[in-house]
């Protein structure tokens, strides 16, 4: 815990390396370590509460013993038994330590006088506009991000069929059900081990939330199309737009992180997609986009965000200093990388913007200024992009939320560029 709290990195990365180095650690420990770091990291604002209230300082071993006593409901003297300082066990407690726990005895998690906020575990940067968001629907909407995200996979069209697929999870003894919307989707609502999952290896599917799934399937790509996904990240969108294209025409997956990059040229071998190039480049401006101008039929934009609709996933993400990042930093580099990418549609080309926000500061707002800007661009509303999904608009857009869809908090705008008014270039009244 502690080294979450003081790495910059994502908390599942450092869990990685940690057990990476502690190779003895048997895969039982190791499941029921993780449960507790997550569940610790899902009650962070209230276990940080109730130490305040008792004068303590909110660290990671302060939050432990919290979490035993609050929500274990573990007595001072059974607490003293796990830190005995043995081997494998915890520094024994001080005084301080034990007195804690006397305070916390017989106490529950949640306080009637916790601020909303706390209870519904939300950070204090994003309080605000998610209840401009989601106004009386608030509470709802935070209560659904404390709840565990389900295993959802994506099967690889190149490789596999959904039907076998599922008969092969449905054999390992997993209750797996086909997903609501998307079409290669399955999902699995139980806590699995990955190593159970030959079919990740093979690259016959790929773990991808659902929501996620939508947002490539908006892209829309056809067989023989060239197509960009500009912030490609992982790779995981780029995989299920290529398999869209059944291994015809050119994908090229971008990215500012060359480490990003060859990872997911790994996941593109395994799943057997050869239509796709990598492309590292050196900023949203680099000097390969305005070379390619106007030559690409489908341009995905994954936008960095704020990642507030996988809060259930990365519980850790909460607590990471937007405060100091700034959230209008943050929409002034979508708006950058926006209009940037969008040099690279062609005429009668799409243009996807996407996040896995939920705030209208970087998605229905960042695509109104947008096309304020670029007049070349309409919008096309969800019903006539995808009329299967309708039902999940928000206005003319995607709009996915943990409460309301069963997936992560997801957003997807769909713009098309028409010809250029008379007197804008082709790559739109702010030039190259």
């Amino acid at each position: 815990m502690h080294e979450v709290d003081s790495v910059a990195r994502p908390a599942d990365a450092v869990v990685s390396a940690w057990f990476r180095a502690r190779r003895g650690i048997g895969e039982g420990d190791r499941g029921q370590i993780l449960e507790l770091l997550y569940a610790l990291l899902q009650h962070h604002a209230r276990l940080g509460w109730w130490l305040l209230r008792h004068g303590r300082e909110d660290v990671a071993r302060n939050r432990l013993l919290a979490w035993l006593a609050l929500k274990e409901g573990r007595t001072p003297d059974q607490v003293k038994l796990l830190f005995d300082g043995s081997k494998f066990a915890p520094s024994a407690l001080t005084a301080q330590e034990h007195a804690l726990l006397v305070k916390l005895q017989g106490g529950a998690i949640d306080h009637a006088g916790m601020p909303e906020e706390v209870r519904l575990e939300c950070p204090a940067w994003a309080a605000g506009p998610l209840r401009r968001r989601f106004g009386s629907a608030f509470a709802g909407e935070m209560a659904a991000l404390l709840t565990p995200a389900p295993l959802d996979l994506r099967v690889n069209p190149i490789k596999a069929m959904r039907e076998a697929m599922l008969g092969a999870l449905r054999d390992l003894g997993l209750a797996a059900q086909a997903s609501a919307i998307a079409p290669h989707g399955i999902r699995l609502d139980e806590r699995v081990s990955l190593a159970r999952l030959p079919m990740l290896k093979s690259g016959e599917a790929e773990i991808q939330d659902e929501g996620s799934q939508l947002v490539a399937l908006l892209v829309d790509a056809r067989p023989g199309e060239r197509v960009v996904d500009f912030c490609a990240g992982a790779g995981g969108k780029t995989l299920a737009i290529a398999a869209q294209m059944n291994n015809k025409g050119h994908v090229i997956a971008c990215d500012v992180m060359e480490g990003r990059l060859k990872r997911s040229a790994e996941r593109f071998r395994r799943a057997g997609l050869h239509n796709i190039e990598t492309r590292l480049l050196a900023s949203e401006t680099d000097k390969w986009i305005k070379r390619h101008k106007a030559g690409f039929d489908r341009v995905l934009v994954d936008a960095p965000c704020s990642g507030t609709g996988t809060w259930r996933r990365n519980p850790d993400a909460r607590w990471r200093a937007r405060e100091e990042e700034g959230l209008d930093n943050l929409v002034a580099l979508q708006a950058r990388i926006l209009a940037s990418a969008a040099r690279l549609v062609k005429p009668g080309g799409r243009l996807v913007y996407a996040t896995c926000s939920l705030l209208l500061e970087e998605n229905e707002e960042q695509v109104a200024a947008f096309l304020a800007a670029h007049p070349a661009f309409r919008v096309v509303p969800l019903e006539e992009a995808a009329p299967g999904l309708a039902a999940s608009a928000h206005g003319d857009h995607l709009s996915l939320t943990p409460a309301r869809n069963g997936t992560d908090g997801f957003f997807a705008a769909v713009m098309q560029r028409e010809a250029s008014p008379p007197g804008e270039a082709a790559n739109g009244p702010n030039g190259p």
